[in-house]
């Protein structure tokens, strides 16, 4: 099989969509307790459990974490795919289990991932506590990494869909970053370590996702964990899921999130620095702030009694109801969308926007509106 059909055979069944919390994964981490060590290690802020599953008996350590924004549910899905496939008996399986110890926390943030928000309980965004350590989620992985010692941190995340691939009009679906040491971002052989598994995902993503791999800023802050752990002298590498074309659950970028642990392990036990790993890593595209979920051209629009053809744009807010992620499609952008994409555009051809009596989008309304009386939109799309 190649690496796109082993993630999807690998693929957690009961684990689907965005809303995952502590009470999806228990029955998956119970299930594994006599394969892997699964231990609770401490607790949240609201005393939920924080679990640690330690796979492998190799040499080279490698500390896993997820969801510390507990609405970033992606990688903590790709990750548990991960050991879906490393609970097998598969030769490869074997060996990464024989050259790795693995320790990994699939949700840092429960109570987070319960309230579909970023933070903490607290309302702290533990992303940037790392410096402080005044929550204790945070105290406990930096309690983990300190006993641990590990030569490689792996820290998981989403990215929303905004961001595209710079210079080509599509979406960053996994974007990677070897975070900065220093505010110069400077590169040493710690940032070097890491660059060198990046280029080793990047080459293996290529294959199904050209050009949609992009390369995370690095603007330095101490107070994040990747910037504070790659000041500590340990490579750490930033994965962003990001969207992938129709895939708003995110049911498809899981499986890359997948591709890329795979394909990590081929060179963090060779600690192999190379010349030319620093010139690969800058040719991977920087992420850019340039899509928008939906965009509408050529639309009518009377303003002051004045008809005028703009382009507007509508952005999906995410909300928790009745444990299920609602997308909710708000005019967010109008004119000046030149430098913009959207996951879906609509040409309008000059038809007249028409919603609540009025001839003219809003920014902060529901995208729902018609044109000329008889093209309707709801939720951002058309009604056909």
């Amino acid at each position: 099989m190649n690496n796109l059909q082993l993630a999807t055979h690998f693929l957690q069944q009961n684990l689907k969509g965005k809303y995952i919390h502590l009470d999806t994964i228990l029955p998956i981490l119970d299930a594994y307790k006599t394969i892997f060590e699964v231990s609770e290690i401490g607790q949240s802020v609201a005393q939920r459990s924080i679990l640690q599953v330690k796979i492998g008996t190799g040499k080279t350590k490698i500390l896993v974490w997820s969801q510390m924004h507990g609405n970033e549910p992606t990688t903590t899905k790709g990750l548990l795919d991960f050991f879906n496939f490393l609970a097998s008996d598969l030769e490869l399986a074997e060996q990464i289990k024989k050259k790795y110890t693995l320790l990994c926390i699939p949700m840092l943030n429960p109570d987070g991932a319960f309230a579909y928000t970023r933070e903490n309980a607290n309302k702290i965004d533990l992303n940037r506590d790392a410096f402080l350590a005044s929550q204790p989620e945070m105290k406990l992985l930096r309690t983990i990494y300190e006993a641990f010692q590990p030569d490689y941190c792996y820290n998981l995340h989403d990215q929303r869909t905004i961001f595209g691939t710079e210079g080509f009009k599509l979406p960053a679906t996994l974007s990677f970053l070897a975070p900065a040491y220093n505010v110069q971002r400077d590169y040493n052989d710690v940032r070097l370590k890491a660059i060198t598994v990046i280029n080793s995902m990047n080459d293996a993503l290529q294959a199904y996702i050209p050009n949609q791999v992009g390369r995370f800023d690095d603007s330095y802050n101490v107070n994040c964990t990747g910037d504070f752990f790659t000041t500590s002298n340990t490579p750490t590498i930033l994965f962003e899921a990001g969207h992938f074309q129709n895939d708003y659950a995110r049911d498809e970028s899981r499986k890359f999130v997948f591709i890329a642990l795979l394909n990590s392990f081929e060179v963090t036990d060779e600690n192999a620095i190379e010349a030319d790993n620093l010139d690969d890593y800058l040719e991977i595209p920087q992420n850019s702030k340039s899509f928008f979920d939906f965009i509408y051209k050529n639309v009518k629009i009377i303003d002051n009694k004045v008809e005028k053809i703009i382009t507007f744009a509508a952005q999906y807010q995410e909300t928790l109801v009745a444990d299920e992620i609602h997308f909710e499609a708000i005019i967010s952008k109008i004119s000046d969308l030149e430098n913009f994409s959207g996951h879906v555009e609509y040409d309008c051809k000059s038809m007249l926007f028409s919603s609540e009596g009025k001839n003219f989008p809003e920014i902060g309304a529901k995208a729902s509106f018609n044109l000329n009386n008889l093209t309707y939109f709801n939720n951002g799309d058309e009604i056909i």
